[in-house]
C-alpha cells in the first residue's frame, strides 16, 4: 500500500448520529450541516441513503393491543 496517500477518515456512530439529526431539523440543508461539521455534503447524503436503508430493513415494531 502506499505509505503517501492518506487514510481514510473514519467516524463514530455517535458522530454520524448527531450529524443526521442535525439534517432532520426543519429548515436545514444537509450542505449547510456538512460544511459546518467540515465534510463533503455527498459522504452526508451517503450516511443519510444508508440510514434509510438500514431502516427498510429492520423488522415492523410489533405493538400488542389489548382486545376487549
Amino acid at each position: 500500500m502506499n505509505q503517501d496517500r492518506p487514510r481514510r477518515r473514519e467516524y463514530s456512530k455517535q458522530f454520524k448520529a448527531e450529524v443526521l439529526t442535525r439534517c432532520a431539523q426543519p429548515g436545514a440543508s444537509v450542505g449547510g450541516v456538512a460544511l459546518a461539521q467540515g465534510l463533503h455534503s455527498n459522504m452526508v447524503h451517503r450516511w443519510i441513503r444508508e440510514q434509510r436503508e438500514r431502516q427498510a430493513l429492520a423488522p415492523p415494531a410489533f405493538v400488542p393491543l389489548r382486545m376487549p
